[in-house]
């Protein structure tokens, strides 16, 4: 599907699209590759990264500017959705600029995909936007809720959209790994509280999520992967074996357990080998067999959470990632 296509990915130059370019450039060799975001700078830097590779374009815009979009969907089979105002603080302060981005802009890019004659929309989204109880979460549902729904603001227009979710990436710029190891010299690490649980999920995972969304989706489905738990007392007894734990308490619209799937989503809910996926509520559309496939409807009183996971990662698996991806690790 994505092979000899164009696709563009919004805020390409954040940590997602720092590995979807590259894995999707070996994987499926497409056409063009066009990464959209405002900042100059990191679009400078991440050119460098490509040289002269004909496929892979830049395009300066924000998706708050919805002519932007227009012009840069011209011509484009498939986009990413992975702009975002993410900082959970930077979103409570700014609530207006929140909205802008990630409602205003969820509508812009759905408007800008039907009216262009995207294909497909795969749109990124947060374990923090199930039961949400901070402005992020909540803005992010909202932009859930805009995506599934343009499926039938299509109509004939035939674009399909889909939405991905997860939760901590490993090592991502803003995260916990990064964080423990900048302050790992100090011999003491800030501990918010030692109950804490936290899925665990690499930027090749969630990648990789992406393009099973494009190959499996009819649109509206919500795909959340399988991934292990781990508490926080054991990562940061990873990263810094000999640090003393100062527990600091839970910060302001921060759960002490993360989830995926809510006990109100269970109806619409099915299981499948790697992942599960929230079928939409609209339209009839969770008893659509092209949706379900063979799927394995949950449990009606079924929750996803980070606490209540069956599968957990063992410390020195997190120990070998780290090993493994020391140059890559707050980085991106």
């Amino acid at each position: 599907m994505l092979c000899n296509s164009t696709i563009l990915v919004t805020g390409g130059t954040g940590s997602f699209g720092h590995c979807f370019v590259p894995m999707t450039l070996e994987r499926f060799s497409p056409k063009k590759l066009i990464v959209f975001s405002r900042d100059e700078m990191k679009q400078w830097d991440m050119a460098k990264l490509y040289g002269d590779d004909p496929r892979v374009r830049f395009f300066i815009g924000d998706v708050r500017d919805r002519e932007r979009l227009y012009r840069a969907f011209d011509g484009v089979d498939y986009v990413v959705h992975a702009a975002a105002t993410k900082i959970v603080p930077t979103a409570e302060y700014n609530p207006f600029e929140c909205i802008k981005t990630n409602v205003n802009g969820a509508m812009n890019v759905i408007d800008a995909a039907i009216d262009k004659g995207v294909k497909g929309v795969v749109a990124l989204s947060t374990d923090k936007a199930s039961s949400p109880i901070n402005l992020y979460g909540a803005s992010k549902l909202a932009s859930d809720k805009l995506f599934v729904a343009g499926n039938a603001y299509a109509g004939e227009h035939g674009t399909r959209f889909s939405v991905v979710r997860y939760g901590n990436v490993m090592g991502s710029r803003g995260s916990v790994i990064p964080f423990f190891q900048s302050v790992a010299d100090t011999g003491r690490l800030p501990i918010t509280d030692p109950r804490m649980t936290r899925f665990m999920i690499s930027l090749e995972q969630g990648v990789e999520l992406v393009w099973h969304a494009f190959e499996d989706m009819i649109g509206g489905e919500i795909y959340v992967k399988k991934i292990p738990s781990m508490t926080i007392t054991d990562i940061a007894h990873v990263v810094a074996p000999d640090a003393a734990h100062d527990v600091v308490g839970i910060r302001p619209g921060e759960k002490l357990h993360e989830q995926m799937i809510g006990v109100e989503d269970a109806p619409y809910t099915y299981e499948y080998a790697e992942h599960f996926k929230i079928l939409p509520a609209i339209n009839q559309w969770s008893d659509d067999p092209a949706r379900i496939k063979d799927g394995a409807k949950v449990a009606e009183d079924f929750s996803y959470t980070s606490d209540k996971n069956p599968e957990w990662l063992p410390p020195e698996a997190l120990a070998n990632w780290i090993a493994a991806n020391r140059d890559k690790i707050g980085a991106l």
